[in-house]
């Protein structure tokens, strides 16, 4: 075999090494799966400093094992037909009209009927299916919300009724560059959900349900399609999250495909704007200090600067969640500027928008560690009700069986694992940059450094107790 084709072999089977690379450095680490915490869930038998340890170098070990066997920043991708452009338009238009039907039903049980938040399909659906659970959906075949918003559902019925684009003014709404939907993002899912005794009422989220369809509605209607792209914050945050998905479910000329790929195949691809920069930071951060919320930590930071500032506790929380914002945002720029100046680069915005995407899957894996249990019972749960008002009743418990040492452990497992897809992302996302295995291991190293904290952050945020409200 001559020393080209030898080259050309080593780079096909990279791909197959570094997954063999992968499974072993997380097998290792599987024997710190234990943590020590005080009058914590489970008594374990190692130190928590042991598993931070082991999964830093896990982390450590992927970003060499990657330097030395990824040499191209291109991957592979297969697409198949699923369905013809006849299917996908009758699935579309039933997805649709379902999606409506039931965003109505949802209002008025919101409204009219128990206002207890686990009694209730408006909470449930809300705040653990429609947000949470979709999230989870997105990362592993892409965002459906593009079919299941009602509102844009109702703005593509209004253009077939004119038969054209509706846009009352000629905007580019690409000037956005998704601010609008980072504010949203903050508000709605940061503050709200996560500080706000709101997802608690039915009524309240049902207004707010509402008030979200007529925004999204009339900008749809002010400045066309791209207002969906631009200031929807769930459909933008749904979208980044979809990049991961190594399944990805999608419309293709007219008709229904699906894209296998590695789930760090989209993320060397850059976003489109620093507010999408900012977003992919707001998802990370927001989703650990969701988390962070439910820790003693938390609570007393929360009490101490309250009595330091002697303002109200629910000012104390959006104070500290954006300071917390803030300082995340802080950091990953300056990540970027060490990751431009280390590539050689001279254009640090551009640096930043091609390696954002590579922190994504951190994001994915603490959604699945943090919400994956809650989704399922409150899928569940929303069932049993559903059946209930038919008369039926049913008790479902899907987690019953499952102990919190094993499900802490899965979440310990999740966690390294989209850590290391992350760093390995990030090569990916360096070589396309620069262009040069040196180069790009220089510049992977700011990364490197920051996944490590964040991989440590997020272990030591689902090892503390959960304080009850």
């Amino acid at each position: 075999m001559s020393g080209r084709a030898r080259h050309l072999a080593a780079r096909a089977l990279a791909p197959q090494r570094l997954l063999a690379v992968l499974a072993g450095v997380l097998a290792a680490a599987g024997t710190a799966s234990a943590h020590q915490i005080q009058s914590s869930r489970f008594a374990a038998p190692l130190p928590l400093p042991y598993l931070y340890a082991g999964a830093a170098v896990t982390v450590l070990v992927t970003a060499a094992a990657s330097a030395r066997l990824v040499s191209s920043p291109r991957t592979r991708e297969h697409t198949r037909t699923l369905l013809g452009r006849r299917g996908t338009r009758a699935l579309l238009a039933a997805a649709q009209v379902l999606a409506t039907v039931g965003f109505v039903l949802v209002l008025y049980r919101g409204l009219a009927g128990r206002q207890v938040r686990a009694s209730n399909v408006a909470t449930l659906v809300t705040w653990a299916l429609a947000f949470d659970g979709l999230a989870l959906a997105a990362a592993l075949v892409g965002s459906p919300w593009r079919a299941l918003a009602p509102w844009n559902a109702a703005y593509d019925w209004l253009c077939r009724l004119e038969g054209r684009t509706l846009a009352l003014r000629a905007w580019d709404a690409a000037a956005l560059g998704a601010w609008p939907a980072l504010a949203g993002f903050l508000l709605l899912v940061g503050i709200l959900e996560n500080l706000s005794v709101l997802p608690e009422s039915p009524a309240k989220t049902a207004t707010l349900l509402a008030a979200y369809a007529l925004w999204m509605l009339a900008g749809l209607l002010v400045v066309g399609p791209a207002w969906r792209e631009h200031a929807d914050p769930i459909g933008v945050f749904l979208a980044l999250v979809a990049r991961v998905a190594p399944a990805l479910v999608h419309r293709d000329d007219g008709r229904l495909r699906v894209t296998l790929r590695a789930p760090w195949a989209a993320l060397a691809r850059p976003v489109s704007s620093l507010g999408r920069v900012a977003f992919v930071v707001a998802a990370v951060y927001t989703i650990s200090f969701d988390g962070f919320t439910s820790t003693p930590p938390f609570r007393a930071l929360l009490f101490w600067t309250r009595d330091a500032l002697g303002v109200p506790y629910v000012a104390v929380g959006v104070l500290l969640y954006l300071a917390g914002f803030a300082g995340f945002l802080a950091a990953f720029a300056l990540a970027a500027l060490l990751v431009d100046r280390l590539g050689g680069g001279r254009d640090a915005r551009a640096t930043a928008r091609r390696v954002a995407p590579s922190v994504l899957p951190i994001a994915v894996a603490y959604e699945f560690a943090h919400y994956g249990a809650y989704v399922v019972t409150s899928a569940a749960r929303a069932l049993e009700l559903a059946v209930g008002g038919l008369g039926v009743a049913v008790s479902l418990a899907p987690l019953a069986g499952l102990s919190v040492p094993t499900y802490w452990g899965f979440e310990v497992v999740v966690i390294v694992a989209g850590h290391v897809v992350a760093v390995v992302a990030a090569h990916y996302a360096t070589l396309a940059r620069y262009d040069d295995r040196t180069r790009a291991w220089r510049a992977h190293a700011p990364l490197v450094a920051l996944m490590v904290a964040y991989t440590v952050l997020s272990l030591w945020i689902v090892s503390q107790p959960v304080v009850m409200n």
